[in-house]
């Protein structure tokens, strides 16, 4: 049945579900932002911005590539989600299989074509001549952890989708755990510099993949029933419709995303070195906050995939009710904490002078950031859960090209703070067109 807003807020028992599914997800999200934070604070105490600036691009590039195919683990998730509300364990096993096997493909693609796409992100900015030669060393390493990112990517959706949070915690934890102690020793301890950093993630994704692997075959043991020959036998282009359906959405808004985040830092890029540097400082903290709100926003994928699955609308609205109040309270903790230590977080982050006066100078734009932001982490959590990519996908064009680059074009003569009040501009858009479209059908349904 449907429950008000207070009464949910203090309903212990849905708090303490809510929490066994969040918080280690939250746990675990706060290392993926924490990794960069470090790969920042090592690399930003080295003597000169465009090392960090390097890193920077370089890093964006692959993340770029990464999240553009981040619909393998989100659809998973949300498919294998619905899957278990029904209890359908062969439909689960079919979905595994269905994005391992994608996975491969991917990957194979990627590492093949990984000289035009580096070419093709550099011709976007006017880089220094020194971050370019920086980013290409980078790129040049980081590139090889792709078949074990992508797949970390799939298995994790499994996990999420059959609600094995600490699985999944764990597996994060671990694989990240490795990456800070593997970025201190190679680039401080034997001065291996941003070769070190791009290698630490390597090593830390394929050990990512060790983890997982075995967290899923640990599952599927658990589950019974499993026959890799029969499984495969199943697999028919057709049985790969609603997933590359999904995936379809899901990469358009991935893309329109990425867009804006490459471009604030290769336009950032050409308007020096030391912007470059102080936005991905900013950056870096801005991802911390979307990490540790998307815990919130996965109880939400698995809830309302369940609730979906069993066509339970009360309960999915009481699970959207409970998860908004939550996200927004972390929201309004993260805007304080940034308010109150925001300098001091970024003087540990580098020691550049001129970088550090460039990143205090927009703080002002990340402390309001979370409360902007956080509607639109909590509904792509929604209508991941109800398989609904076109809303996400029409949400995020209309966003992006309506919005984002409306607005910076409109406030270019603001310089770098331009990039920040169009990406200001941007999560709020976002949050409001897909809380807006919950109220006037989802929540009514």
């Amino acid at each position: 049945m449907n429950m008000t807003k207070s009464v949910l807020m203090f309903d212990a028992q849905r708090n303490r579900r809510m929490l066994a599914l969040a918080l280690p997800m939250i746990l675990s999200n706060i290392t993926v932002p924490l990794l960069g934070l470090v790969d920042t604070a090592v690399i930003g105490h080295l003597s000169n911005a465009y090392y960090l600036g390097g890193v920077a691009v370089g890093s964006t590039i692959i993340t770029l590539i990464f999240w553009l195919l981040g619909f393998l683990r989100m659809a998973t998730t949300g498919l294998v989600a619905q899957a278990w509300g029904a209890n359908d364990t062969q439909r689960q096993f079919q979905l595994l299989l269905q994005g391992v096997s994608l996975t491969l493909l991917l990957s194979a693609l990627i590492l093949i074509l990984q000289r035009p796409l580096l070419e093709l992100a550099l011709s976007m900015t006017e880089a220094s001549a020194e971050v370019i030669r920086y980013c290409r060393e980078y790129f040049s390493i980081r590139i090889w952890s792709t078949p074990f990112a992508l797949l970390n990517l799939v298995l994790l959706g499994y996990l999420l989708g059959r609600q094995q949070p600490k699985a999944a915690m764990w597996q994060l934890i671990i694989a990240n755990s490795v990456n800070i102690l593997l970025d201190v020793l190679f680039v401080i301890g034997l001065g291996w510099g941003v070769k070190g950093a791009a290698m630490a993630s390597v090593i830390a994704d394929f050990c990512a993949m060790l983890v997982a692997l075995t967290m899923v075959k640990r599952q599927l043991s658990l589950q019974g029933g499993f026959h890799l020959g029969e499984q495969l036998k199943r697999l028919t282009p057709a049985g790969y419709g609603q997933l590359l359906r999904l995936n379809g959405d899901i990469f358009v808004r991935s893309l329109c995303l990425q867009a804006t985040f490459a471009f604030m830092t290769f336009h950032g890029a050409s308007l020096g070195d030391d912007t470059v540097a102080a936005n991905a400082v900013l950056l870096n903290l801005l991802l911390l906050i979307s990490y540790a709100l998307d815990g919130i926003a996965y109880y939400a994928e698995a809830e309302t995939g369940r609730t979906w699955g069993k066509r339970d609308m009360p309960e999915l609205r009481n699970t959207v009710a409970l998860a908004f109040q939550w996200s927004a309270v972390s929201a309004l903790g993260f805007s304080l904490l940034f308010f109150l230590t925001g300098e001091y977080i970024i003087q540990l982050l580098t020691g550049i002078e001129a970088v550090q006066h460039l990143a205090f100078q927009y703080l002002p734009w990340l402390i309001v950031m979370p409360v902007l932001a956080f509607g639109s982490y909590l509904f792509d959590g929604v209508y991941i859960g109800t398989a609904q990519g076109k809303i996400m996908r029409n949400s995020m064009l209309f966003c992006t090209l309506m919005v984002f680059f409306p607005v910076w074009w409109s406030l270019q003569s603001w310089g770098n703070g331009a990039l920040w009040a169009a990406m200001s501009a941007f999560m709020l858009s976002r949050s409001l067109s897909l809380g807006l479209h919950y109220r006037l059908s989802l929540s009514r349904g």
